[in-house]
């Protein structure tokens, strides 16, 4: 049994929208897990319905073996860390980490201990006389984060934690979060909209989008072996490039015809013996577009982004626009013509009908 489940999980508010629509994860013991997805999909209310401050309108929710659907917050042994610090002005920062300790009854010297001991792991002690208003914002978040830690709960949640920083801020609290986590084993479940930050952080990614779980894997998978559109175009940056076309295939391998007829391409199918003729997807990423003289792909470059360490280069084809991720010191001319080519071993084929990966 996985230490934390979510067996057709719904959320439906009183007015009828449905923000979770039936959802199934198990999560285990010691993993972080990253609820990835657009604003609106659901994975907040997810996270607040592990936590215990949001109730499931359906489906059960089991923690280290407990059925805890029903529980209050107190009773599911979980921290919580949110995007905004809710620190409690009034109190220091040595008591806003303790606080939790106090409120379940600890002795006075084994709270001093605990958060002497959490303070000094994440260079806090010279902060733990001052008052949240005293300190920046990125400070502020590691207490907020040093409070969650401090109880040694059963999982920890993150919703947004690093969405109020700046970027310099975002990268250090990324590096101590992780760091900590895999330091202290606790399972972690943590929300974020921010694709960087679900990549570098997390052993499983979770896509979300419309109340429903498109696809869970590792970051690779993710990326490159996405399970529908959806996923393909909103999991990297830019999205995948996209090829409308048709599909034929049988044992194990599909043809894939553009449109326009510049591309044909032979590819393996995933888990499946064949595909009946129709329409279909392509989707590359750009890092595997690349200019050839020899090229099927004919276009003109329509806009350049420098990047710094490299350059994505929009070029407008009889097949649709593509972005190819090029070389920083190379730039292309506005204007200039190119061929491009594919590489084949990169390529997924989506279904048409269904969206899903082929």
């Amino acid at each position: 049994m996985s230490f934390l489940s979510l067996e057709r999980v719904e959320k439906t508010y009183p007015d009828g929208t449905r923000a979770v629509n039936g959802i199934d994860l198990a999560v285990e013991q010691g993993e972080l897990v990253v609820l990835l997805g657009p604003s609106g999909c659901g994975k907040t209310t997810t996270l607040r319905m592990i936590a215990g401050l949001e109730l499931a309108t359906g489906g059960a929710i089991r923690l280290a073996g407990r059925d805890v659907t029903g529980l209050r917050p107190s009773q599911r042994d979980v921290g919580m860390v949110f995007q905004f610090y809710a620190l409690y002005p009034h109190l220091t920062v040595r008591d806003n980490i303790g606080f939790p300790l106090r409120a379940a009854g600890l002795a006075r010297a084994d709270v001093r201990a605990r958060v002497d001991a959490v303070a000094a792991r994440m260079d806090l002690e010279r902060l733990l006389p001052l008052y949240p208003k005293q300190l920046a914002g990125g400070d502020q978040q590691k207490v907020s984060l040093a409070r969650a830690i401090v109880r040694r709960p059963a999982v920890y949640l993150m919703d947004e934690p690093l969405g109020t920083l700046d970027s310099d801020q975002r990268l250090a609290m990324r590096e101590l979060i992780r760091a900590e986590q895999l330091a202290s084993g606790v399972t972690t479940i943590y929300v974020t909209h921010d694709q960087e930050e679900a990549m570098s952080l997390a052993d499983r990614i979770v896509v979300m989008e419309g109340g429903r779980i498109r696809q869970v894997g590792t970051p690779a998978e993710v990326y490159d072996r996405p399970s529908d559109l959806f996923v393909a175009s909103f999991v990297g940056s830019p999205g995948m490039n996209f090829i409308p076309g048709e599909v034929a295939g049988s044992g194990g391998r599909a043809l894939f015809v553009s449109q326009a007829g510049q591309v044909r391409v032979e590819v393996p199918l995933d888990g499946t013996a064949g595909v009946s003729s129709g329409q279909a997807t392509l989707g590359i990423r750009c890092e595997h577009v690349h200019a050839d003289a020899g090229g099927s792909i004919r276009g003109r470059v329509v806009t350049e982004e420098y990047l710094g360490s490299a350059r994505n280069v929009h070029i407008e084809a009889v097949c649709g626009r593509i972005v190819m991720r090029a070389d920083a010191a190379a730039p292309y001319a506005l204007g200039s013509e190119v061929r491009l080519n594919l590489d084949p071993s990169q390529i997924s084929i989506f279904d048409g009908a269904t969206e899903a990966r082929l």
